[in-house]
């Protein structure tokens, strides 16, 4: 995960971070727009980036707690995204540990971060991010297929271990779709993803 870190460290050019912030939210999320809350809510969003997501959710009420760990990105979003409504946290997969053990939310935004994660880790992270959801809350998750960005490299997801894994954390799945990516150089790469979408039913 270091090197990982490192790798978005060294890409967070000003070109790359106005890249990232610029894509739409309304267009990454297409395929998960009507699972999200239309009701006044705290979401986490984990591996915020820039905060492109985070000030999204906010700009419609929600409460957000914004959770990256890369310097560069997060301070590029302090400034690109001031509102109140949005929390800065440093903190990484697969602990957590800076989260109040009171906190919880009820929707948990995982965006292009689970293919950054070893095997090992997911299978510390999934009870992790579970145990953050109230009852009925949902964790949405996107899954990347293929090569991953110079210095950021990706290791394989397996959709129906993932799946596996959060149902044993009383995680059930709603949805599970794949689509090609919204970013013209990683569909010429041959990259796609597969979005989950799952509700605690503990």
């Amino acid at each position: 995960m270091k090197s990982i870190l490192e790798g978005y460290a060294d890409a967070a050019t000003p070109s790359f971070i106005a890249a990232y912030d610029q894509l739409s939210p309304e267009v990454i999320y297409e395929h998960v727009l009507d699972l999200l809350p239309t009701k006044i809510c705290r979401i986490a969003d984990i591996g915020a980036g820039t905060g492109r997501d985070a000030a999204w959710f906010a700009a419609r009420g929600h409460e957000v707690v914004a959770v990256e760990p890369v310097c560069e990105l997060r301070e590029a979003g302090q400034i690109l995204h001031v509102s109140d409504r949005i929390t800065w946290l440093d903190d990484q997969l697969p602990d957590l540990a800076e989260l109040r053990p009171d906190q919880s939310f009820d929707l948990v935004m995982l965006c292009a971060v689970w293919q950054h994660i070893t095997e090992h880790d997911r299978a510390l992270a999934l009870p992790r991010l579970a145990s953050l959801l109230v009852p009925s809350g949902r964790l949405i998750m996107s899954l990347r297929h293929g090569p991953g960005g110079k210095g950021r490299p990706v290791f394989p997801v397996s959709v129906d271990a993932t799946i596996k894994t959060a149902e044993d954390c009383k995680l059930q799945l709603l949805r599970r779709l794949e689509a090609d990516s919204v970013q013209e150089g990683n569909k010429a790469l041959g990259v796609y993803w597969t979005w989950l979408a799952l509700e605690n039913v503990r």
